[in-house]
């Protein structure tokens, strides 16, 4: 893997975009992990350096549906010959470990599922150095202009085809999503562009909340609700998603002092030309 096309790669930490297609749960059961993606890509260029993907074959085939519920979704018969988790856990936790993570609600679903995974069989976990959840950005920064913060709905509204509910494909789709996102909200910052879409004022924090997690069910489902007036915990406070941007920022920045942010938005403000 060639990764010297950029300065400082020993001391920037590199981005990594993942995302888990599971088993869905039924009564409220344990959820399986039945396949990893992940692309890896510099914060400069936004150039994808590295990606894996990989079907995981749960302990108890029975767990996995003959027939999914979407058009794209994983089959027992898919999974039949798939690894266990034991067989690629050394390389899941090397794309993941000690980079900076990014996903689509990975806060709340994608983190918590790859814990479990890794301690079902008795391996620590991999640990980020900082996460951008594009839920928690996109909501607040973007808006709910497309009418809700599905990941599938925001890629329709950009015209970027179907989610296809398998991981290597999302995460890419992600990427894309926030390109065009970014290039919206640029254009909105040098245009006279009129912008009535603010981040939800119903999003309830953890101060509100006294702290507490998530509950089981909050942490079961990987899409967000429809709702538009949704009351979810978030594991920031409304106001100090800047403040946490810039810890990553700071992160990604530390040899070179050149904004990462200011990279996507010209990296996506080049798509117009």
């Amino acid at each position: 893997m060639e990764v010297s096309s950029y300065s400082c790669q020993e001391h920037t930490p590199k981005i990594v975009f993942f995302d888990l297609e599971t088993t869905v749960p039924i009564n409220g059961g344990q959820r399986f992990v039945l396949e990893f993606g992940a692309i890896v890509i510099s914060a400069q260029k936004l150039e994808e350096l590295e990606s894996y993907s990989t079907l995981i074959r749960p302990k108890d085939l029975t767990v996995v549906p003959v027939r999914s519920s979407r058009c794209h979704g994983i089959t027992r018969e898919a999974v039949a010959n798939a690894p266990f988790m034991e067989e690629v856990a050394d390389k899941i936790f090397d794309i993941l470990h000690g980079k900076v993570w990014a996903g689509h609600n990975i806060r709340r679903f994608d983190c918590i599922r790859i814990k479990e995974a890794f301690d079902e069989i008795g391996r620590p976990p991999p640990v980020p150095v900082g996460i951008i959840d594009s839920l928690g950005v996109l909501t607040d920064k973007f808006g709910r202009r497309a009418g809700n913060m599905k990941m599938a709905t925001l890629a329709s509204y950009f015209g970027l085809g179907e989610q296809k509910h398998r991981s290597l494909d999302d995460v890419r789709m992600n990427l894309e999503v926030l390109k065009h996102c970014a290039t919206v909200l640029f254009l909105e910052s040098i245009l006279p562009i009129p912008n009535k879409y603010q981040g939800s004022s119903t999003i309830m924090t953890r101060s509100r909340t006294n702290g507490k997690s998530p509950s089981k069910e909050e942490t079961s489902r990987k899409s967000p609700p429809i709702s538009l007036g949704y009351q979810r915990k978030v594991p920031y406070a409304r106001g100090s998603l800047g403040k946490m941007t810039e810890r990553v920022k700071g992160l990604l920045c530390k040899a070179q002092g050149q904004q990462p942010l200011n990279q996507l938005l010209k990296h996506a403000h080049s798509l117009l030309r």
